[in-house]
């Protein structure tokens, strides 16, 4: 009699196992917090689902320059603890309180012009661990909720790009391992986007800066003066902005979390973040340390004048395994940034 209940006590326990792995995120340990099933089950918005209209607490957020997605619809919204404030920081993204949600919604745009929702991600603070923790959620063909995705999907789309061009690609969903790469710097998971120097500008159809109505609204603490927050150009903005200060930018955003100190290619030592100076950081003559079969038999990451035969450009106009850069996060060409970084290097003196 003693074999059968040992076997039923290993069944029960394999079972407790079982449901305590589908209840906690791959990697995320057991403890702390746990993501929820589906996304209208938070109440982030009221009304339709798809339609993303935030309840009260939920606040959209833009920024000024963001990063390129298959020519992806962003919504982004960031949901602080009832009373809590994010901190001031110079660098980096802001310092968000314990149990903060930042939302980022993907949808493209079909050929019949009707928005079509892809995939929402969900960065959360946990107050357990004090660090961040990430969840995708995938949209179901009804359009009417998405479900916790942990593992990634391939989704063959349609779309119309900025200038109402059809294309056809097969999105490529991350999985939450994929999502890590590019948030961590040295081995802590961190926002991306939200940094004071891309939120700090107007939003269109709005009075005043959006980093001042956070401030006024309790949201923001130890902001200083307004002129003296660091700005990150509109990549867009040629009225405003050099091409120097475009392309930077551009850079800073799709490219500089990973190519920073801490970063996932920080082995390169090419680093493009805005505030970078030094010509080797920034590729200008400088002979790749691991592209291999990536770099197409060119020499230099940036020749001056010659955007030809610079690996950057190279890298940004493909779409090959291996080659593409960035790597993670498109799947299609960005037709517009390529034209405005070979602007960028042709327009560099010759050494």
């Amino acid at each position: 009699m003693r074999k059968p209940c040992l076997l039923l006590l290993m069944f029960v326990s394999l079972l407790a196992w079982l449901n305590s792995c589908q209840q906690k995120p791959a990697g995320q340990g057991n403890t702390g917090f746990a993501f929820k099933e589906k996304l209208s089950d938070y109440g982030f918005f009221t009304g339709e689902l798809k339609a993303l209209v935030p309840r009260k607490g939920v606040v959209r957020y833009e920024l000024s320059t963001p990063l390129f997605t298959d020519y992806a619809v962003k919504d982004r919204f960031v949901v602080l603890p009832e009373g809590k404030a994010a901190k001031y920081t110079t660098h980096g993204a802001l310092d968000f309180p314990d149990s903060t949600f930042i939302i980022k919604n993907f949808a493209y745009t079909s050929p019949e012009h009707k928005k079509v929702m892809i995939e929402t991600r969900l960065l959360f603070k946990d107050p357990a661990g004090k660090g961040w923790k990430v969840m995708n959620y995938l949209w179901n063909d009804q359009q009417t909720d998405a479900v916790k995705w942990i593992l990634g999907k391939k989704i063959p789309i349609t779309l119309l790009d900025d200038n109402g061009e059809k294309i056809s690609t097969t999105y490529q969903m991350p999985n939450t391992n994929d999502c890590k790469r590019c948030h961590i710097n040295n081995s802590v998971l961190t926002p991306i986007g939200p940094k004071a120097r891309n939120l700090n500008f107007t939003l269109a159809g709005q009075a005043s800066n959006q980093l001042q109505q956070w401030a006024a609204a309790g949201m923001l603490q130890g902001m200083p003066a307004l002129k003296d927050v660091p700005q990150l150009p509109d990549w867009k903005d040629s009225t405003h902005y050099s091409v120097d200060q475009r392309a930077r930018a551009y850079l800073d955003v799709n490219c500089a979390h990973c190519h920073t100190k801490g970063g996932d290619a920080f082995n390169t030592g090419l680093f493009l973040e805005y505030e970078q100076t030094g010509h080797d950081q920034l590729g200008i003559m400088k002979q790749p340390v691991s592209a291999g079969g990536g770099a197409g038999g060119l020499d230099y990451d940036v020749i001056p004048g010659d955007p030809v035969h610079s690996i950057l450009v190279h890298r940004m106009n493909s779409t090959e395994p291996g080659t593409a850069m960035p790597e993670l996060a498109r799947t299609v060409i960005h037709k517009e940034g390529v034209a405005l970084i070979r602007q960028w290097v042709a327009g560099m003196p010759r050494q």
